[in-house]
């Protein structure tokens, strides 16, 4: 009787870790065949608000100047390895936060 106790506890215990484990998924985003994490957007809006390159730089360089960015989370450099990067990460930047959140676009995932 003991063990059935013990077992039914332990089950019990799988699926409250189960459902934890569900509600800590982060939410991603899938856009022309690149996946990147709601959070990932979120910062790259962040870092293009506060950081800009040099005028050389961005001369030099066809990517967008927010690839340059040493703090550009690494789920983000693939895109800027594209010849769409820039078009790629504007749509990213307009998908509307709490659209993704809330699971209404179709391109989120995770929720």
């Amino acid at each position: 009787m003991g063990s059935r106790t013990l077992l039914a506890c332990l089950s019990g215990l799988a699926v409250v870790l189960l459902l934890l484990l569900q509600g800590t998924q982060s939410v991603s985003i899938k856009y022309q065949g690149y996946q990147v994490q709601l959070e990932s957007v979120k910062k790259l809006k962040a870092l293009e608000g506060q950081w800009k390159p040099s005028p050389r730089l961005q001369a030099q360089s066809p990517q967008p100047s927010v690839c340059h960015h040493p703090a550009l989370p690494l789920d983000l450099q693939p895109i800027c390895a594209s010849q769409e990067a820039a078009s790629i990460l504007q749509a990213l930047r307009t998908m509307d936060n709490d659209e993704c959140e809330l699971c209404v676009n179709i391109a989120c995932t995770g929720c």
